[in-house]
């Protein structure tokens, strides 16, 4: 007999957080899943721990693409709902499970996002940034998704799998296109991970390059967005508000000088990663 979920582990040289993840999804209170772990040429042993954990683990073959990658994993699953859990997502509790499939009571709910909190030495930035994108306000912006834990009707993703022709935001370009079948996406607020980076200025530079590249490929040509103005000088500058708004309430002033910056270098980023994609 089937089981009602697969939980689908990527992973990639993670063994500072494998083995809390894995150890989290067995104490799981709803047992009913089947566990896919795909690894990404791991060199510092996740792969072996993966594999003492989960017997559907493999090495996936040639140059990472996470769209492929993940429509591999999914023809893997034997389960009605896939649910997806970075391997650096620490679960928070026994119950993230259950409280991430449960939102699929309501037929017409076809994706869920779970909540995302900061590990404990997160920059008081990155902590604000979850702070907004993690909460039901996000479901209000239209185009927020993340897959880093999130499950999906398998029947979705079979009728329309992920998009192989993008490297960066596969998951916000599915539930876009899931948004505009008129499809409904969730939130969970009680199903918890711990995950968070501080990176790095040249990190910074090359995500938010690869969300620039994405963007015109999965909204289309939107001129009002690939202005300078609108894409950097006013997103950045009211964004530093806010940040300097909570840096106030914190008690940081001492980044009031690094928050222009950070913002600066997000959106220059994004802005360099749209205009790319036209050239």
């Amino acid at each position: 007999m089937n089981p009602q979920v697969s939980i689908v582990v990527r992973a990639c040289n993670d063994i500072e957080f494998i083995e809390q993840t894995l150890e989290m999804i067995s104490k799981q209170s709803f047992k009913d899943f089947q566990l896919v772990c795909p690894d990404s040429n791991s060199t510092d042993g996740t792969y072996e721990k993966l594999c003492s954990f989960c017997s559907d683990a493999y090495r996936i073959e040639g140059r990472y693409v996470p769209g492929k990658v993940l429509n591999e994993a999914v023809s893997k699953c034997r389960g009605e709902l896939i649910v997806f859990n970075n391997s650096d997502c620490v679960i928070q509790g026994e119950y993230w499970l259950e409280n991430l499939i449960k939102p699929f009571d309501d037929k017409q709910v076809t994706a869920v996002y779970g909540k995302q909190v900061p590990r404990k030495d997160a920059d008081p930035l990155v902590v604000k940034d979850y702070s907004r994108a993690f909460s039901s306000k996000s479901l209000k912006w239209g185009n927020f998704f993340s897959l880093a834990t999130s499950a999906i009707r398998k029947s979705s993703l079979l009728e329309h799998p992920f998009n192989e022709e993008v490297q960066y935001s596969e998951d916000v370009e599915w539930a876009w296109r899931a948004r505009q079948r008129g499809e409904k996406i969730a939130f969970a607020e009680g199903a918890v991970v711990e995950h968070s980076h501080n990176y790095t200025v040249e990190e910074i530079k090359k995500r938010f390059y690869g969300e620039g590249l994405a963007e015109p490929a999965i909204y289309g040509r939107r001129p009002a967005q690939e202005n300078f103005l609108s894409c950097v000088i006013k997103p950045a500058a009211a964004e530093t508000l806010r940040d300097w708004i909570y840096l106030l309430k914190i008690g940081r002033p001492d980044l009031f000088l690094w928050a222009p910056k950070y913002r600066w270098l997000q959106r220059s980023s994004v802005y360099r990663g749209i205009k790319e994609y036209y050239s």
